[in-house]
């Protein structure tokens, strides 16, 4: 089912859950605004009730060259024929142009290890019979990776894998992982701000879901981080390395870090930013300074 061609995403691109909270005409002006700044791909959770692939859809129908990637559709939200079926269909009418993102996501589930689902899944992903027409370029797809079992299939059954709050050491493991054909594309929050203070308390606010799940302060402990780093909101070193802060030009320059560690694409997804709001100044400032030939757009 999987293309066997690295994504076409450029080296930076956008993660947002904004337009969770917007209606479809505001999504509409942003998404063609971020691709007249010059955005090459868009990546869209599935978390607060819009679906998947209607979403991807609609993004894809608003624009004309931007790549749209589910980051990630989740495998407990439908059943694999599904997923299937809606993958074939965006891949035929936009084509190269969207990437299926599969991940474990939503609440835990006693029981159930997400490696041996995340299998099964596949399994009855490559094995569904549709009679939809085949689309000329092939569904690309992507798994939600961050262990090594998981980065390992990822490198065996997908054309490669998205990261989610990782350091750039995981980067340069990750890469090591999936061996030099795979695609890596790793996600990264960034805050446009200066003051130290305010910058961690805002990083902190962002952080603090995560700090609060068994799943996540595994990984950390993993990242090398100590039980002292997870404490009272995450010590500076944690928030400083998940949560890049600063004018334009420290946050480009550390997000090329992941570049640099092996990353093919870098997913940008800025904080800071109330729901229901807009973070387009913002992505105005960092297409400026992230996609070359661009001078930003401003309105």
């Amino acid at each position: 089912m999987t293309g066997g061609k690295h994504p076409d995403l450029g080296t930076f691109g956008i993660y947002t859950f904004d337009f969770e909270h917007q209606p479809a005409a505001a999504i509409r002006d942003s998404v063609q605004e971020l691709e007249e700044l010059g955005w090459p791909a868009l990546w869209i959770p599935e978390l607060l009730g819009r679906d998947a692939f209607s979403h991807a859809g609609y993004l894809l129908a608003a624009t004309e060259r931007m790549s749209v990637v589910n980051g990630i559709a989740r495998i407990w939200s439908r059943e694999a024929r599904w997923t299937h079926g809606a993958a074939l269909l965006l891949a035929d009418a936009y084509p190269g142009r969207h990437v299926l993102g599969l991940g474990f996501g939503g609440q835990p589930r006693p029981g159930v290890k997400p490696l041996a689902a995340m299998s099964a899944y596949l399994d009855e992903l490559d094995a569904a019979d549709t009679p939809n027409p085949r689309p000329r370029i092939p569904v690309r797809r992507l798994l939600a990776a961050y262990g090594p079992r998981m980065l390992e299939l990822a490198r065996e059954r997908a054309d490669g894998a998205q990261t989610y709050h990782v350091n750039v050491a995981h980067t340069a493991q990750a890469r090591e992982i999936l061996g030099p054909d795979a695609f890596l594309a790793v996600e990264h929050a960034v805050l446009l701000e200066t003051d130290p203070g305010r910058a961690r308390s805002l990083a902190r606010e962002h952080l603090h879901g995560y700090l609060g799940t068994p799943y996540n302060l595994a990984k950390f402990r993993r990242l090398g981080y100590t039980e002292e780093d997870l404490l009272g909101g995450g010590s500076d070193r944690l928030v400083d390395d998940l949560v890049f802060w600063g004018d334009p030009e420290t946050v480009v320059r550390k997000l090329r870090g992941h570049a640099e560690a092996g990353a093919d694409h870098v997913a940008v997804q800025v904080i800071g930013v109330e729901p229901g709001t807009s973070a387009l100044p913002q992505w105005r400032r960092l297409a400026a300074a992230l996609l070359p030939g661009t001078a930003g757009v401003s309105r």
